[in-house]
């Protein structure tokens, strides 16, 4: 009797460099590990490889510490890694839906647009939010007359890539963006006294969908600002838990928190105990960890088969929490870099776990 695969869906190059052991940030080693706990069998595929007509794909599976290449019957749940836009990849995957594939969080790169409008619209999570209007010209004018510190923010860019800053101090407005074809050099222009920007920034935010934020005044860690990485997963019981999280604070100098910006990464609870006192340092991590769980749960009845998130949950010096942005696509070695190897692993345990939930309740999904 075979056995029963679950598909991991990746990327072009992931998938390229598989068998050379070149995956990036994904850990092979991890699924088959952790896809044996339930009686698994992984294998790798990405959409190309895909043939709804045949019912076949060509995989990579794992024989004896080697990949090597074998033509199967498409899984009947695949997990997706991949970000995939073209409308012939997202009209393949609604075909292998029709066909009954489940693919659990087939689309993982949803606008942070589209998400603050969702989370707008509940009672108790519009209040965790920070102020957001989508940038266009008489927007950014009103949120410039409204705060002082603000943030531009590409709708569907990640890693903090191609955010700029709007910041009100004694000298008047003042841009603070990073140059391109640079790894780490930041500029800083000053507006005139009327704040106006410049013509390049005003095209590039009517070219690309951006969001014009309130910058929170967030706690720091010796100056540096600091956000919580919540993991929030369905597992085995189909429901939402927490896997795990950690601090992000800047680089010296910086107001990105990205990993990938320069931040570094710290267990959650031993940072917030550093920066609070006691009773503020538990109550901001229980309301963190609360404040993820009901944002999941709610977008998971919003948006089909959610199943793996990452939260960044925002507190400001006096404990108070924000969601600040909603990850599909939870890059998850931060907590490698925060000395979290356990839970590490168990963010690769858990959407398996959840792989055999789907195969053994599919006929309710």
């Amino acid at each position: 009797m075979p056995p029963d695969y679950v598909g991991i869906l990746l990327n072009a190059r992931t998938h390229r460099g598989a068998e050379r052991g070149r995956t990036g940030q994904e850990v092979l080693p991890f699924y088959e590990e952790a896809a044996a706990l339930y009686d698994l069998k992984p294998c790798y595929l990405c959409l190309d490889n895909i043939h709804p007509d045949s019912g076949k794909s060509l995989v990579y599976l794992n024989e004896k510490d080697r990949l090597r290449k074998a033509v199967i019957e498409t899984p009947g749940v695949i997990h997706n890694r991949a970000i995939y836009k073209a409308p012939s990849a997202l009209r393949k995957i609604r075909i292998l839906q029709e066909q009954g594939t489940i693919i659990y969080n087939h689309n993982n790169r949803y606008g942070k647009d589209e998400i603050h409008r969702l989370l707008a619209e509940h009672p108790l999570l519009s209040h965790h939010l920070p102020a957001s209007l989508r940038a266009m010209p008489g927007n950014i004018e009103l949120m410039m007359e409204r705060y002082n510190d603000l943030l531009l923010k590409p709708a569907s860019a990640s890693v903090g890539r191609g955010i700029m800053r709007l910041k009100l101090d004694n000298r008047g407005w003042g841009l603070l963006y990073k140059a391109r074809r640079t790894a780490d050099l930041w500029k800083v222009l000053r507006l005139d006294k009327r704040g106006t920007l410049p013509a390049w920034v005003k095209r590039r935010v009517t070219q690309i969908p951006y969001l014009i934020q309130e910058r929170l005044p967030l706690a720091e860690l010796d100056g540096r600002p600091l956000d919580v990485r919540v993991t929030v997963q369905r597992g085995l019981s189909g429901d939402w838990a927490v896997t795990g999280l950690y601090a992000k604070v800047s680089a010296p100098g910086r107001f990105l928190s990205n990993l990938a910006q320069g931040g570094s990464a710290f267990p959650a609870e031993l940072l917030l105990r550093r920066i609070f006192p006691p009773f503020t340092a538990a109550r901001a991590l229980t309301d963190s960890l609360d404040l993820a769980l009901r944002a999941a749960a709610y977008l998971s009845g919003r948006l089909p088969l959610l199943a793996d998130l990452g939260m960044d949950i925002g507190i400001t010096n006096n404990g108070q929490v924000y969601l600040i942005e909603c990850n599909g696509r939870d890059q998850r070695y931060g907590f490698r870099k925060a000395g979290m190897n356990e839970v590490w692993f168990d963010t690769y345990r858990q959407p398996m776990a959840f792989a055999r939930y789907l195969l053994q309740h599919s006929g309710s999904c």
